[in-house]
């Protein structure tokens, strides 16, 4: 299991892009009280990738609901850019997503009856503004989709639904791309070119990406890779290879609880 290695350090970091401070979420109360996070303290700088592993039940899923604002921490702070996201009301904290974040999941969650370029479009007639077809192209070039704007999800494959789907989180020009195991329902050739397109976003414009991987594979492609276990924060790697990624997750997956 080689992977690809990426040598940090190569820009110059602008600034925190996210930053929480002892957030912990529980969820139910009294004797069925479930610890998902626990005092997680972690910042990500701007322009940077970052991948965030753990065992199954680490709290993966709720760090990054509650780093991009879609759960609110039972106690604790997120700042996404200067914006502290617990002081915000549920309208302010929508307008917030919509404007400076993007998501990507593992299912593309794209509109059958549309094509490529109203997909992608769809997030700015949500929030109320007419996009400019130029735009629309620009993200879709961006993505490698440029000859693809007038097919429908249908006629597309796996691979470029979800180029589809990171256009459509582009759009907007957002701070942050989350993604919840983008590449889990590609197959390996395919996870590759969107992890390099991943990749490239952060070397050449500068985006600030935020994966939840099982794959040590897919985690070799980001900067550092943030490590939970039972809600808290496990170490970290840096630049580091597959190889070493997986080794560092069979350690964790088999420590005793």
């Amino acid at each position: 299991m080689g992977g690809h290695m990426h040598e940090p350090g190569n820009r110059r970091s602008n600034g925190e892009a996210i930053q929480l401070r002892s957030v912990s979420r529980r969820y139910g109360s009294g004797h069925s009280t479930v610890t998902a996070l626990d005092q997680v303290s972690l910042s990500f700088s701007q322009g940077t990738f970052t991948a965030v592993m753990g065992p199954s039940g680490s709290g993966k899923s709720t760090l990054l609901q509650c780093a991009a604002g879609l759960d609110r921490p039972t106690s604790g702070a997120v700042t996404v850019g200067g914006t502290e996201l617990t002081r915000l009301n549920e309208t302010e904290l929508t307008l917030l997503r919509r404007e400076r974040i993007g998501f990507v999941f593992q299912a593309f969650n794209l509109m059958p009856c549309l094509t490529a370029e109203q997909n992608v479009a769809l997030p700015l007639r949500l929030a109320g503004r007419r996009p400019t077809r130029a735009r629309v192209r620009e993200v879709l070039e961006q993505v490698g989709l440029g000859g693809h704007a007038r097919h429908r999800p249908t006629e597309m494959s796996g691979g470029q639904q979800q180029r589809v789907a990171l256009a459509r989180a582009l759009i907007t020009r957002p701070e942050v791309l989350f993604g919840d195991e983008p590449t889990g329902a590609l197959d390996s050739q395919t996870s590759r070119e969107v992890l390099k397109l991943l990749r490239s976003m952060v070397d050449s414009e500068e985006h600030t990406v935020v994966m939840v991987t099982h794959d040590p594979v897919a985690a070799s492609y980001a900067d550092r890779v943030v490590f939970l276990v039972d809600g808290g924060v496990n170490g970290e790697l840096i630049g580091a290879s597959a190889d070493a990624i997986a080794a560092r997750m069979t350690r964790l997956e088999a420590a005793p609880c």
